[in-house]
């Protein structure tokens, strides 16, 4: 039978192995520009450890339009691949969510009524 001494030293390595592991669960939100495609990786890496990215992609729409569609479009298929979430930030920017990160987006009531047009 184990002694009481030999017990709480195990607990006591257990939490600190608890402690240790809440340290690494930390989520942080990172602000990262798009300058190139090869970017994407350290985005996908960033969004697997579990961080928020908003990512900044005038720098890869400057060089050119085609880029940013199939970057979108990669992390777009990465996100749904991972269970993420991703939401555009106004013109330049895009937020990218782990799977444990939800964007919340207000659903807009649907009106019977006409939309009206400019006369």
């Amino acid at each position: 039978m184990p002694s009481l001494s030999s017990i709480l030293r195990k607990s006591k390595k257990a939490a600190k192995e608890v402690e240790v592991k809440r340290v690494a669960d930390k989520t942080y939100l990172k602000a990262m520009p798009l300058r190139s495609l090869s970017d994407l990786d350290s985005v996908k890496s960033e969004v697997k450890s579990g961080n928020i990215i908003i990512l900044r992609i005038t720098p890869l729409a400057n060089k050119g339009i085609d880029d940013v569609k199939r970057a979108v479009n990669e992390l777009c298929e990465f996100v749904e691949s991972v269970g993420g979430d991703i939401a555009r930030l106004g013109e330049e920017r895009v937020v990218i969510c782990p799977p444990n990160v939800k964007i919340w987006r207000e659903k807009t009531p649907i009106s019977n009524e006409p939309i009206p047009t400019a006369a």
